[in-house]
C-alpha cells in the first residue's frame, strides 16, 4: 500500500517574515501583505508569475528590475513561471499609452519570443523556470469563449484605468481590442493559477483584473508586486528602447560600462537600489563613505563592474574599466562638471550644434573648426565625423579644448 504524501512543512513566523522582506525589498506595493503572508505560512512554495510582451527584439535593465526579483523568489524554493505574451502581443499592451499601440505580426513576435527565452535565462534560472506562451490557452478560446470571457467584466469597470479614463476624456480613440488586453492578462492568471503576480508601477490595474478573475473562476486570488519603472539613462523617462535611453543585457561590455558611468551621480543610487545584488545595508554603508568624501565615480565604478560582470564575466569587467580609463587618462576628465540637457529633433542632434547649446564653444563654426584639429571629444574619443548624431536620450561627457568639460543628455 503507497504511503500518503507527507504535507508540507509549514514555515515558521520568523521565515515567513524574512521572505517577506526580500519581497518587499525595492518594491512599490505589496497586495495584500497578510494574505501573501498566509499564502507563504503555509509552505508549499508559490508560483509567482511574470508576463512580458516580446515587443521589441532585446531585454535591457528595466526589465530585470523584475527579473531580479524573480530570481530572488527563485531562490527561496518558489516555482516562477516565464510568460511570453505572444497572444497579448498581437493585442498590443496599452498600459500608460495616449494612443493605440501597433500590434505586432506573428512573424515579428516569434522572433522576439526566442529572444526573450534567451536572455531571460541570464537573469532566472533556467532549471527552476517554468516557461510559458500565452497563445497556449488563449488561442483555443475561440470566439465564443472570448465572448464568454468578455462578460465576466464590464466597460465601467475598464474606464476606471487612468489611462483609458484620460482618453475617454479627451476624445482619444479607445479601440474595442484594446480593452480585451487587460481581460486576456488576468486569464493568464486563472490558467495558472497563479499565487503571485509580478509587474511595473504601470500594469497594477491589469494585475487586479487577474486577482479578480480568479475569484470570479473560483479560484484562490493571487497577490500582486509592483515594482518600480527604471528610469534610462537621461534620469527622466523609463527605460525604453524607443527612447534610445536604455542599456540592453547583450550589449558589449564595453558600451555597458559606458553608459552606465554616463549616469549622473544622484540617479546612480536609484540603480544601486534596483539592480544591485549587494544588500541595503552595504549600500547604505557605501552612501556612507560618499558622504563623509568618497569620489562618487568610484562607487559607480564599483555598479558598472557589478552589472558587466553579471551579464558577461569579471574578467570582462575588469577589461571594460581598463578601457575606459585609458580613453579617459590622456585628457585628464575632471570629476566636476555641468549637468545640461540640449534640445535636438526625432533624428537626434549633430554633435556641432551639441557643443553650441551646451555653451562648451560660441558657434557650429568653432565646434567644426575643433573637429577638423581633432579638439572635440565624445566620452574620451575623439570626434572625426563633422556629421556625427546623437540620439535623443543620449548622455555622453562632451569635452571641447582642453579645459571645457559637460555631461550632456540631449532630449
Amino acid at each position: 500500500m503507497p504511503h500518503a504524501a507527507s504535507p508540507p512543512a509549514v514555515l515558521a513566523p520568523d521565515e515567513v517574515a524574512r521572505q517577506l522582506a526580500v519581497f518587499e525589498r525595492g518594491a512599490d506595493e505589496l497586495l495584500v501583505a497578510a494574505e501573501i503572508a498566509k499564502k507563504l505560512a503555509r509552505g508549499t512554495p508559490l508560483r509567482i508569475k511574470l508576463g512580458l510582451d516580446p515587443t521589441a527584439p532585446d531585454i535591457h535593465l528595466g526589465h530585470t528590475v523584475v527579473l531580479n526579483k524573480m530570481r530572488q523568489m527563485q531562490d527561496l524554493g518558489h516555482q516562477v513561471i516565464f510568460l511570453i505574451g505572444d497572444f497579448t502581443s498581437m493585442i498590443g499592451d496599452p498600459s500608460g499609452r495616449n494612443d493605440m499601440r501597433p500590434p505586432l505580426t506573428r512573424e515579428e513576435i516569434e522572433v522576439n519570443a526566442r529572444t526573450y527565452h534567451a536572455q531571460a535565462s541570464k537573469v532566472l534560472d533556467p532549471a527552476r523556470t517554468e516557461i510559458r506562451y500565452n497563445s497556449e490557452w488563449s488561442e483555443p478560446l475561440g470566439a465564443a469563449g472570448m465572448i464568454k470571457l468578455a462578460a465576466r467584466y464590464t466597460v465601467a469597470r475598464m474606464l476606471e484605468r487612468e489611462d483609458f479614463a484620460r482618453r475617454f476624456a479627451s476624445h482619444t480613440p479607445i479601440a474595442i481590442h484594446e480593452l480585451l488586453y487587460p481581460l486576456m492578462q488576468g486569464y493568464d492568471s486563472v490558467a495558472l493559477k497563479a499565487d503571485l503576480e509580478l509587474g511595473g508601477t504601470d500594469q497594477k490595474f491589469n494585475l487586479l483584473v487577474g486577482r479578480e478573475l480568479q475569484r470570479d473562476y473560483g479560484q484562490e486570488p493571487q497577490c500582486i508586486l509592483t515594482m518600480p519603472l527604471l528610469e534610462g539613462l537621461d534620469g527622466v523617462d523609463k527605460m525604453s528602447k524607443s527612447k534610445r535611453n536604455y542599456v540592453g543585457i547583450t550589449e558589449s561590455p564595453q558600451s555597458m560600462f559606458g553608459k552606465l558611468m554616463s549616469i549622473s551621480d544622484v540617479l546612480m543610487w536609484r540603480y544601486y537600489e534596483l539592480l544591485s545584488f549587494r544588500s541595503l545595508a552595504e549600500i547604505a554603508a557605501l552612501k556612507r563613505q560618499c558622504d563623509d568624501g568618497l569620489n562618487p565615480r568610484e562607487a559607480k565604478v564599483q555598479l558598472a563592474q557589478e552589472i558587466v560582470a553579471r551579464f558577461h564575466s569579471p574578467a570582462d569587467a575588469a577589461r571594460a574599466l581598463a578601457e575606459f580609463e585609458a580613453r579617459f587618462r590622456d585628457g585628464a576628465i575632471p570629476d566636476d562638471m555641468p549637468e545640461v540637457s540640449v534640445t535636438g529633433g526625432a533624428a537626434g542632434l549633430p554633435i556641432a550644434q551639441i557643443a553650441k547649446q551646451a555653451g562648451l564653444v560660441e558657434s557650429t563654426s568653432e565646434a567644426l573648426r575643433l573637429i577638423a584639429g581633432r579638439g572635440l571629444k565624445v566620452d574620451g574619443a575623439v570626434v572625426a565625423d563633422k556629421q556625427l548624431v546623437l540620439a535623443a536620450g543620449t548622455t555622453v561627457i562632451v569635452q571641447a579644448g582642453k579645459r571645457r568639460f559637460a555631461r550632456v543628455t540631449v532630449r
